[in-house]
């Protein structure tokens, strides 16, 4: 019979989702915001790229700093210290006067908000077996798509009625929530300090030059390229390129997060029971044909629109779920919470580095005019996609010897 979830279980899934949802609404909320954030700062394209990028690579600094660190404290104690200078950092976001100020909150949000999700990740690592991490993954993973379903279409209300202010405020509201939930539910996390201690950057230099890991290293810095790259200027490319009306935005964002917080679960079960690299092939291969279809678009209808960015972000949904089954099995318990932080810096290093590379891939003459060399990111990005498919592979061969075999259903 399959592992079934305690209450206590579940507790933690939901709370690590809701964690995911803000975290990921806080970096995602910039997207959607892009067209109005250009226009109302009288910004380019390069600049906002750099506002995305400060975001990465602040949390990209912050989290080598913590690896070393990850894993001589109470878990419990550190998420809810990182996610504290979360909440402060968006704040300042939403407090925001000028363009300089914004840059700047979002540097100090990146360095407590990056290491947040490795944290997290280390929890889920620590409390259920390899077998059961493809369906935590996969309820994880619904927070992205409750991002779109409720939070987007929420924050471009919100900006288009109040100003661009607005949504940041809305995000610490709702992550208060949360961090109340961490204080008085979570229970202490300390298995892992029974490992003898080392030397924090003694143990920031064995685990990241382990050569177990780097394979899976490797493998972060590749998959962060496709969302970091794209995602900046997506709501641009609906705006000028395929001339969607600003309006219908929420719309586009919504009918695709339904369709992924559906698909979520379904992809993790999926994970378990047909094989984690067996989904990260299909997902990759689908969003690589998906990826070269929707940047190389015209104006079209909104239908037709919705529809590819549904199949794309359900082909983004097989990639993450079966990534995190499979990397999260590479680590030993005395290393995974340094692991999952020096993961998580060069996913956002990689990823800023992405985002800075596409604001100079891609031009606009004004800030309303069209995006060119859109079709030449896509193919960059499919690139990447296309490499990720090998270097699974090697994770792959390393992780299943290490695995249990997951229980048949009776």
């Amino acid at each position: 019979m399959k592992d079934s979830f305690s209450r206590y279980q579940i507790f933690v899934v939901a709370l690590l989702a809701f964690l995911q949802f803000t975290v990921v609404l806080d970096f995602m909320i910039l997207s959607p915001l892009g067209a109005i954030l250009i226009e109302k700062l009288s910004i380019s394209t390069q600049q906002f790229g750099l506002v995305v990028s400060a975001y990465a690579f602040s949390a990209g600094a912050s989290g080598l700093l913590a690896a070393g660190f990850a894993d001589r404290f109470d878990r419990r104690k550190l998420l809810l210290f990182f996610y504290a200078g979360f909440l402060l950092g968006t704040l300042f976001c939403g407090l925001a006067p000028t363009y300089h100020f914004l840059l700047a909150a979002r540097i100090v949000t990146g360095i407590f908000g990056g290491v947040i999700g490795s944290i997290s990740f280390a929890i889920v690592a620590d409390i259920f077996p390899v077998s059961m991490r493809g369906r935590v993954a996969g309820f994880i993973q619904t927070s992205f798509a409750a991002s779109q379903i409720l939070g987007i279409p929420i924050g471009l209300y919100l900006a288009n009625h109040f100003g661009w202010h607005a949504p940041f405020l809305m995000i610490v509201g709702v992550s208060s929530l949360a961090g109340i939930a961490i204080i008085t539910k979570l229970q202490p996390i300390t298995a892992h300090l029974s490992a003898p201690r080392r030397d924090p950057v003694e143990h920031l230099v064995r685990t990241a030059s382990n050569g177990r890991y780097l394979t899976g290293f490797a493998a972060t810095i590749l998959l962060a390229t496709g969302g970091f790259m794209l995602m900046p200027f997506g709501s641009t490319y609906l705006v000028q390129n395929i001339c969607i009306p600003l309006e219908k935005l929420p719309l586009i964002y919504m009918v695709t997060g339904f369709s992924s917080i559906i698909a979520g679960p379904l992809l993790g079960r999926l994970s378990d029971s047909f094989g984690r690299y067996r989904t990260f092939v299909l997902g990759s291969v689908l969003g690589i044909a998906m990826v070269l279809i929707y940047t190389s678009l015209g104006p079209v209808p909104l239908w037709q629109v919705i529809a590819l960015n549904v199949v794309l972000f359900v082909s983004i949904s097989a990639r993450m779920v079966s990534t995190f089954a499979m990397t999260s099995a590479l680590p030993d318990l005395a290393d995974r919470g340094a692991y999952m932080s020096i993961s998580s810096s060069l996913q956002q290093l990689s990823g800023g580095v992405a985002a800075w590379v596409a604001g100079l891939i891609v031009s606009q003459q004004t800030p309303t005019s069209p995006l060119a060399h859109y079709p030449t990111l896509g193919r960059v990005v499919a690139f990447a996609m296309l490499l990720t498919i090998g270097l699974m592979f090697r994770v792959h061969r390393l992780v299943e010897p290490k695995s249990p075999p997951t229980p048949a259903t009776t």
